[in-house]
């Protein structure tokens, strides 16, 4: 049947299939993705790496690391930590990239690490990014990371897909740091939660690489796993440049990589050349199910400025303008917007100008490569003439490091891609985000500013959801070891958006010397105290929507695990919260039409419901029979049951190295 063009890549990257698989969304697949991206954390996928008995990197040429996050800090233990992180790269031949050199998202594409059509992982949020440039990039946690170091491999289920339509042209001073601004605030009723994002329509042609770059950048903050454009001469012209610049200046990689030759192991004409010749087939099928299909008419969308502490809430930059608000900092970069072209559309507002008296102006490139091509073009001399303060090309700020951090009672506006409550600095500050233009604008007025005669329209697009199986049904392979049938009684805990402090409560997560029976013993405190004395072990607990949203500890999962409870369904799951799950032989699956069913039967009363239901799941045929109902479920493939026979993804890496 027809595939999108997520699920023919997540085809090409996949391995051991049956020769016959065709991939769809729901598929649990291994795969071995062409990169693998760790910055500084590195450093916590090193011990892990060595503690599932491993010594030597699969495939140095797929493992990439790049130190940007706290490359401010000079303290002697973080330059003991990156000394070590870059002594483990030297000792295995792995491509390292020193703090200083750049945001590792921007040299995954700068370097070619990122290219279209290929699957690059990270284990980083913003591996979305890759996207950008047509490469479906998506992260991961540091188990996989660890175990793509050991093997080349880890698994993924191909998440459901959907499709933004982007149509028509931006008008002049809107960017698209304002398109995905308004993605945000207009469809913000979680419409594309845990989807992954194909971008189509006419209105990409006229978009920017560095545009594509933002957008798919923050579709990680949309809820979204990845946010990929199509293949297109746009790309193909990039590329080209790109190409051309590395040979000029005779960049050759990283020493670990070059053929010793002078010519880019990336970025060479060769490559480019067969890119070129597969553009069209890079592209999904006419008829490819999506589960939704949103659309956005570009001609309708205006500057506005996201927040505080949610991108959900956007207003005008008219009507911020009309509060007369006072900033205290502005922020121009992070991996989101600090190119070159974001930092020309800044320089040209404040030349010749200066940063009003009270406010502090940080400026950091995403990289040393972009920072030189922006002195080239006199930009950056533009914006330290203004009275910016220029801080080294990484994170800093953005995630709460380094020096400019939010204080108490400030407001800030930043062309970064979260303003979550107390992440730039203090919990009392405020952050707003906008674009490059309208943060040097504002930085100039000491308050939310932007020139141009800007109403209030509010962007136009519209939504539609789509029903029904992605593929034909059939019989799923059933390994040995993994049950065909389960039977357990329901358990229904209703609470949406329960998070991973409800299910293990976080003043246990430092416990290292917390037992299995004591994680057990704590489960779901913080949700319902009554929850330990109503489940029994081989109990099926269904959740309801976005289940284990929050923090990414592991415990969440194990602890329910070490209760003997049998697996989870619920109407959706937090990404990183399955992906702990299955990495520690846990299984959960979707089922938002028994959870919907549940709802309606029991109310939200009480959060805990022993509900007498006698539930089998039928794992050869897909399906739940439950109270006289049979459901259709996602096909827990090979890879899955593999992960759930061997008890993890650990045990699954040791059994191969």
């Amino acid at each position: 049947m027809p595939q999108t063009l997520v699920e023919k890549i997540a085809q090409k990257y996949a391995v051991g299939l049956e020769p016959s698989h065709e991939v769809h969304s729901g598929d649990y697949i291994s795969i071995r993705p062409a990169h693998v991206m760790t910055h500084d954390n590195s450093g916590a996928v090193i011990p892990k790496f060595k503690s599932i008995g491993a010594s030597k990197i699969a495939n140095p040429r797929q493992v990439v690391f790049t130190l940007d996050h706290d490359i401010q800090n000079r303290g002697e233990a973080n330059l003991k930590k990156y000394a070590n992180i870059e002594a483990f790269a030297k000792m295995h031949g792995i491509d390292f990239y020193p703090a200083g050199r750049g945001i590792g998202h921007q040299v995954m594409v700068e370097e070619g690490y990122a290219w279209p059509g290929t699957m690059v992982v990270a284990s980083d949020s913003h591996s979305n990014m890759y996207g950008g440039i047509g490469c479906l990039g998506t992260p991961i946690v540091r188990t996989d990371a660890a175990a793509i170091w050991a093997t080349g491999r880890t698994w993924w289920q191909v998440p459901p897909i959907a499709k933004v339509v982007l149509a028509g042209k931006l008008r002049p001073g809107v960017t698209g740091k304002d398109v995905i601004i308004a993605l945000c605030g207009y469809f913000n009723k979680d419409e594309v939660l845990n989807h992954i994002i194909e971008f189509s329509g006419d209105g990409v042609a006229e978009l920017t690489l560095d545009e594509r770059l933002t957008i798919a950048n923050m579709t990680t903050e949309w809820g979204a796993l990845a946010g990929v454009f199509p293949p297109d001469q746009v790309i193909v012209n990039w590329l080209r440049a790109r190409v051309e610049t590395v040979r000029r200046r005779g960049l050759s990689g990283v020493p670990s990589d070059t053929d010793g030759h002078g010519e880019h192991p990336r970025l060479n004409e060769t490559r480019l050349a067969q890119f070129e010749s597969s553009v069209a087939e890079l592209s999904a099928d006419p008829d490819a199910f999506y589960a939704r299909e949103l659309s956005l008419d570009l001609d309708s969308v205006e500057p506005h400025v996201s927040g505080p502490n949610t991108v959900k809430d956007m207003t005008p930059i008219s009507e911020m303008k009309a509060r007369n608000q006072k900033v205290q900092k502005a922020y121009l970069l992070s991996c989101v917007n600090s190119r070159v072209d974001d930092l020309a559309q800044a320089a040209a507002i404040v030349k010749g100008k200066t940063v009003a008296a009270g406010v502090e102006f940080y400026i950091a490139a995403a990289s040393n490569e972009v920072q030189a091509e922006s002195e080239s073009r006199g930009d950056w001399q533009a914006l330290l003439a203004a009275g910016a303060i220029e801080l080294p090309p990484g994170c800093g700020p953005c995630i709460g490091m380094g020096r400019g951090l939010l204080e108490d009672g400030e407001i800030g506006i930043s062309a970064t891609n979260r303003n979550f409550k107390g992440r730039m600095g203090a919990k009392s500050a405020e952050a707003y985000l906008a674009s490059p233009a309208v943060v040097a604008a504002s930085a100039l007025a000491g308050v939310f500013d932007f020139p141009g005669d800007w109403g209030k329209m509010q962007p136009a697009g519209q939504i539609k959801v789509n029903t029904g199986l992605t593929q034909a049904g059939g019989e799923t392979k059933i390994l040995e070891g993994f049950p065909e049938k389960l039977v357990g009684e329901l358990i229904f805990c209703h609470l949406d958006n329960l998070n991973t402090d409800g299910i293990y409560p976080g003043k246990y997560t430092y416990r290292d010397d917390f037992t299995p029976e004591q994680q057990a013993e704590v489960v779901m405190e913080n949700y319902d105290a009554e929850f330990g004395k109503l489940v029994n072990r081989g109990d099926i607990v269904v959740g309801g929507f976005n289940f284990g949203t929050g923090s990414s500890r592991e415990q969440a999962a194990t602890a329910l695990k070490h209760r003997g409870i049998a697996l989870v369904l619920a109407g959706s799951f937090s990404e990183t919260y399955k992906r702990n799950a299955l990495n520690n032989g846990f299984l959960t699956i979707e089922a938002p039409e028994l959870v919907n069913d549940l709802k309606a039967k029991f109310g939200a009363d009480k959060l805990t419901v022993k509900t007498a239901v006698q539930a089998t799941i039928d794992f050869r045929l897909a399906t739940l029979l439950a109270d006289g109902k049979t459901y259709a479920l996602s096909p827990v493939g090979a890879a899955a049951q593999e992960l759930i026979v061997v008890g993890g993804l650990e045990n699954w890496v040791k059994a191969r190295i």
